[in-house]
């Protein structure tokens, strides 16, 4: 997956810009304010460095609505501009208002910048990798803070230090980054089908993932077109066809659902366990749960961590039992989208519509993804159209056919994707039907609790005997079934185009109670990361260390208070780079909210002992090495979970449809806070001094920890549109129990 990782490097080079930034003007206000006698008059010096994030605030306010209208490559080339006429700008400088001006125009850049990579990352990368990649824009923007404050060191030891060309230098990597926004970064695929442009799409998913066959991702990206849809949980016993366990506490017969793999002759049966209902599961994996660690556990919180759980292990063969699923939602052309359906066509000898047909048209790929597959079982099996899955009362599900079977329906982290046939008889008898869409996953229990469910063999070789697993399966209305179309044909599904099933009312959908429940997180972890102080500690680094004392530790090398901190700062953020690295390992292993919960606590530790070293007499020496070793550790541990994973959840929890609306919300709340604790920063150190001030960030990131364990669930692995899914069907069960 080298092109996803690539085109995420590159995309996160704003953020390198971003951090140069934050440290250049770290440095620089020690010598703008000589310059411009700012040493009585803190506000005006809070003011030039609370500037840029002024415009990333004003900025913000419209850049997610305008991402979610123009696509998101469009505003990242705007933000690589924005870079360097700011840049240019300060470069000038003749006045502070001028100063000012370029600080405004910077912020620009940034904001767009912090608003619109996570989400680009995000909508380009794997599942299974997602967490590391969007670990890369805290990595390049520590990378940049490193390599300003050693650019600013080096300079502050000239005998005339030039601020102007401290800040003016940027230009450089900005236009580095403006080439790469233009040439080499592609589109977000996820935007590109929400807009029905389904050809550029497979041809972006097809360079991210390097392969030709991308038709599971593309139905995953199509169901995510949907919001707030009726979402069950259900779960299957799924064995082979022929030696099902008389055993198992299984439905009728009736209701089994029949997979066939690529191999002619190799299939297996799904039947649905009883009393697998939604609430039966969140009964067993969530509620209990919830009992044990006290009510105030968000149900949320219990479903996501009942999902993990059931994970299976590593090197399990639910790639073996779930082969390769094809897709009902095919690329057909000449189709009408208001084509009537009928019973005889899903259930008897009908025309084969091939899944591909090798050449590729935009009018073939803006066409509504579904045509009627032929339904006879021996004709698929031996004519070579690749993996077929088939739903009793007619309704199947077959896949294109490619090199090794690629025809795979395969959406990430063990998750499937696939479709079945639902009908029922009204009052006069008459049959009604329709599609549903179902994610499932294996659960990784290593058998059942029944005793049932023997796991397969290691390489999925082993024969002669049963093998069974558990799968759960969550099952909702497809993204391009039409209720109105629906009353027009009263057989058969009602399909609608990609482009109109993305539509819709904005406020209803900010509405919806999943998509409310994601903005509570989301909001939530970025006032508390804020206010736990970082950015505030961050641009003024150089004067709290000054304050300190470090200057006393490299006074014997005839460097100056202000060099010496300087340098410290470089050294501290060298020292966060494989901080960073080991995150990036870490945030796909133990996930999102493990870090957050086992790295905060050392926060809270880092910044106590800030705080007794600023009250405690002591000797100098112990106090400059206690301060500057606490400082790093709170820096180390930050970027390790609170600094990366708020973008990253922000980035993942969102429904497509309005993912650049709700993040700009985030983003916002994140630009406001930030504004508030840089520029309060001045008044505080004078006011309750250094000690008050890591005294509150601590009581902070207290409450921090406590909002993490009781709302904030764990995404690691899972494709974006079962988070979503998750989310919806989490934010019911919530009410439920309100009700109860």
């Amino acid at each position: 997956m080298s092109g996803a990782v690539l085109v995420a490097v590159a995309a996160a080079i704003g953020n390198l810009l971003q951090g140069w930034d934050n440290a250049t003007i770290a440095g620089a206000v020690l010598y703008i304010k000589k310059e411009f006698h700012l040493e009585t008059n803190p506000s005006m010096e809070g003011l030039i460095v609370a500037m840029s994030l002024i415009g990333a605030t004003l900025i913000t306010t419209w850049s997610g609505g305008v991402a979610d209208w123009l696509g998101r490559r469009p505003m990242l080339i705007l933000s690589s501009v924005l870079y360097f006429v700011g840049s240019l700008v300060m470069l000038w400088s003749p006045n502070v208002y001028v100063l000012l001006l370029g600080r405004l125009l910077d912020g620009f850049g940034v904001g767009l910048v912090v608003t619109l990579v996570p989400i680009y990352i995000s909508e380009t990368a794997p599942p299974e990798i997602r967490g590391l990649l969007n670990t890369l824009p805290q990595f390049t923007g520590s990378g940049g803070m490193f390599l300003s404050y050693c650019m600013v060191f080096g300079m502050s030891l000239m005998p005339s230090p030039s601020w102007r060309l401290m800040l003016g230098v940027l230009f450089v990597p900005s236009l580095v980054f403006f080439f790469l926004t233009i040439f080499f970064l592609p589109e977000s695929p996820r935007w590109l089908v929400s807009k029905g442009r389904m050809l550029e799409a497979k041809r972006v998913l097809q360079r991210l993932r390097g392969r030709e066959d991308v038709s599971g991702e593309m139905a995953l990206l199509v169901e995510g077109l949907g919001i707030g849809g009726e979402t069950t949980i259900e779960e299957y016993i799924i064995g082979p066809a022929d030696e099902v366990a008389d055993d198992l506490d299984i439905a009728v017969d009736k209701d089994q659902i029949k997979l066939y793999g690529a191999e002619e002759g190799l299939s297996w049966v799904a039947r649905p366990v009883k009393g697998g209902s939604t609430v039966s599961v969140l009964s067993r994996h969530g509620s209990t749960m919830s009992r044990r660690q006290g009510s105030l556990v968000d149900p949320l919180v219990t479903l996501f961590g009942s999902v993990h759980e059931k994970m299976p292990e590593t090197g399990s063969m639910r790639s073996a039992l779930f082969p390769h699923f094809g897709s009902m939602f095919s690329v057909g052309g000449n189709q009408v989208r208001n084509e009537e359906w009928d019973e005889e066509n899903l259930v008897g000898e009908g025309e084969d519509y091939p899944t591909d047909r090798g050449e590729d048209s935009d009018d073939e790929l803006h066409s509504p993804l579904i045509s009627r597959q032929t339904t006879s079982m021996e004709k698929d099996m031996h004519s070579g159209h690749g993996p077929l899955s088939t739903f009793r009362h007619g309704s199947q599900v077959q896949g294109a056919h490619g090199e090794g079977g690629a025809g795979s329906l395969g959406i990430g982290g063990g998750w499937q994707v696939a479709w079945k046939w639902t009908e029922r008889e009204d009052e006069t008898g008459q049959k009604e039907g329709g599609f549903k869409r179902i994610y499932l996953h294996q659960e990784g229990f290593p058998g059942s609790r029944r005793g049932s469910i023997v796991s397969l063999p290691g390489g999925g070789e082993g024969t002669g005997e049963a093998e069974f697993v558990q799968a759960s399966a969550l099952v909702s209305q497809p993204a391009l079934y039409s209720k109105d179309l629906l009353r027009e044909h009263t057989i058969g599904p009602a399909m609608v185009h990609p482009s109109e099933a993305a539509k819709g009312s904005l406020w209803h959908d900010l509405q919806d109670p999943g998509v409310k429940r994601a903005l509570f997180v989301g909001v939530g972890l970025q006032i508390l990361q804020q206010f736990s102080g970082i950015n505030g500690v961050l641009y003024y680094t150089p004067q709290i260390l000054e304050q300190a004392g470090v200057g006393i530790l490299l006074s014997n090398l005839g460097i100056s208070s202000s060099s010496s901190s300087l340098l410290i700062s470089a050294l501290t953020t060298f020292v966060m780079l494989p901080a960073i690295a080991v995150a990036m390992r870490l945030m796909d292993l133990s996930g999102r909210r493990t870090l957050l919960l086992t790295t905060i606590p050392i926060l809270i530790a880092s910044l106590i002992v800030l705080v007794i070293s600023n009250i405690v007499h002591m000797n100098s020496i112990v106090h400059a090495v206690l301060s500057t070793v606490s400082v790093v550790l709170y820096f180390c541990f930050f970027v390790m979970g609170f600094g990366p994973t708020p973008n990253i959840l922000c980035s993942e929890i969102f429904p497509t449809r309005v993912r650049g609306i709700c993040i700009a919300i985030c983003a916002l709340t994140f630009w406001i806070c930030d504004i508030i604790v840089t520029y309060s920063l001045p008044v505080l150190l004078k006011s309750i001094g250094l000690a008050g001030v890591f005294g509150m960030y601590a009581i902070v990131c207290c409450i921090s920890w406590v909002f993490v364990y009781l709302k904030v669930p764990e995404t690691k692995g899972m494709p974006l549109e079962v988070i979503t899914e998750f989310f919806s069907l989490g934010a019911r069960q919530a009410e439920a129990d309100k009700t109860n």
